[in-house]
């Protein structure tokens, strides 16, 4: 282990420093970091919504009626389903404010540029209703959560780009002495804010002009599509999760991108065992849609209830403890979140490499362990995604122990993977804690 740490830190860590002190990636991640606090209040109201106790529902709705989940819904709404939004403006703001620009006056920009970018209409189909209903002149809540995200954090980088340019060619229009500063600036934007919404505009017009219709069309297909090839085989389960945790990575919702692909796969498969957990015959499928929500993805995607265990037992500075607390709770119910976008994991480049191959590892070591008979298959149960571990798995696999088990080899996996990389990252974080408080003493001895 000593080696193996000395070799991430003399050739890893020069790497990673170099590639993590890159303009944009800072700007990235430091606007990724402001979402935080709105992604922790909303994981809290998300857990109290979806509390896998059984008679929960019904004891709630006997309390405050049978709307009472839809009500719960309206913080989570107001927070996990702004990150977009709130990410447009944040990233455009630590990009223009290290170019030493006017960072307001880029950041709403940009998020006008953002939502210049988002559909103005979608379609629903109410409760109870057959077809669906086209909605015009307004935007759907899902394109400003974490399924906008990766066109949030393009169009912040784009747009403070052509801001940067337009200004640094002196394209603006200035105000005489005497004006304040903040009536200066605004007439400062105006050029550069109209240059920048008329090239996102075309862009949106070309992309609505082909087969894709929306930018975050677009996306989503192109990054969507190689995922039709994926199926329940065991190299197809690990490319669909590499796909996951690579999106994840770049702060792109992977689980709903390859969900969006896959469901149908995995729960048609999950149907498949029901039916035959139900007469009696063995299982036909390994991989269904317990297979990652109960045994995969074990404190949320990446398996990261290792890395809070790490925190929470060997943190040094105090960033990384606070955190660790805070990540606690919510990743019992499978909710990382917190860490994701408040480490970050999200272009980080120390902390990419667990997150990516701890998912890999425990998708084959729980794909082979069902597949030798060592544990009992997912029978078909729609267990909760919010289950803690254990229990998860144990009502994942029909209430065999095997289940149970293999949650806990995979919480030791990912603790004995991620906890090298989180020393070093915990380490670099402790000295940058020291730097700081010496600085703090010798300015109170000055």
């Amino acid at each position: 282990m000593g080696k193996f740490n000395s070799i991430l830190e003399e050739k890893v860590m020069p790497v990673a420093a170099k590639i993590g002190a890159q303009r944009h990636l800072l700007a990235l991640r430091d606007g990724l970091i402001a979402t935080m606090p709105f992604i922790v209040i909303g994981s809290f109201f998300l857990i109290i919504a979806n509390l896998p106790i059984p008679g929960y529902a019904d004891w709630m709705a006997s309390i405050f009626g049978p709307t009472w989940a839809a009500k719960l819904s309206y913080p989570v709404d107001a927070t996990f389903n702004i990150m977009s939004l709130i990410a447009a403006f944040a990233v455009a703001y630590r990009l223009a404010e290290s170019y030493k620009l006017d960072a307001m006056s880029a950041a709403t920009i940009s998020v006008a540029a953002f939502l210049l970018t988002t559909p103005f209409s979608f379609s629903f189909t109410p409760a109870g209703a057959t077809e669906g209903v086209l909605v015009t002149g307004a935007i759907s809540k899902a394109f400003l959560s974490s399924k906008g995200l990766f066109v949030a954090l393009l169009f912040a980088i784009l747009s403070t780009e052509i801001y940067r340019w337009v200004v640094k060619k002196d394209i603006v229009i200035k105000m005489p002495e005497g004006v304040p500063p903040s009536v200066g600036r605004s007439f400062a934007a105006l050029i550069p804010g109209f240059i920048v919404l008329l090239v996102v505009w075309v862009i949106r017009l070309l992309v609505e002009m082909t087969p894709y219709a929306s930018i975050n069309g677009l996306v989503t297909t192109l990054l969507g599509d190689p995922l039709k090839l994926v199926g329940l085989t065991l190299g197809g389960t690990i490319v669909a999760e590499l796909f996951v945790t690579i999106l994840w990575s770049t702060g792109l919702h992977g689980t709903n991108i390859v969900k969006s692909v896959m469901e149908p796969i995995w729960f048609g498969a999950m149907g498949d065992n029901m039916t035959a957990y139900q007469a009696g015959q063995p299982l036909p499928h390994i991989v269904t849609q317990q297979f990652w929500d109960n045994f995969i993805h074990i404190g949320g995607t990446g398996v990261t209830f290792g890395l809070v265990l790490s925190m929470v037992m060997f943190a040094k500075s105090q960033q990384m403890k606070s955190l660790g607390r805070l990540a606690f709770a919510p990743s019992i119910f499978n909710i990382n979140e917190p860490l994701i976008f408040g480490m970050p994991i999200v272009l980080n480049p120390i902390m990419i490499i667990p997150f990516v191959v701890t998912s890999i590892v425990t998708v084959i070591v729980t794909f082979l362990g069902m597949d030798m008979g060592l544990v009992a298959k997912p029978v078909g149960i729609a267990v909760p995604w919010t289950m803690p571990p254990i229990i998860s798995g144990y009502l994942a696999s029909g209430g065999h122990i095997s289940g149970a088990i293999m949650n806990v080899v995979n919480i030791v996996i990912s603790f004995l993977i991620y906890l090298p990389f989180f020393k070093i990252y915990d380490n670099a974080k402790k000295k940058e804690e020291d730097a700081m408080n010496a600085g703090k003493t010798k300015e109170n001895i000055a």
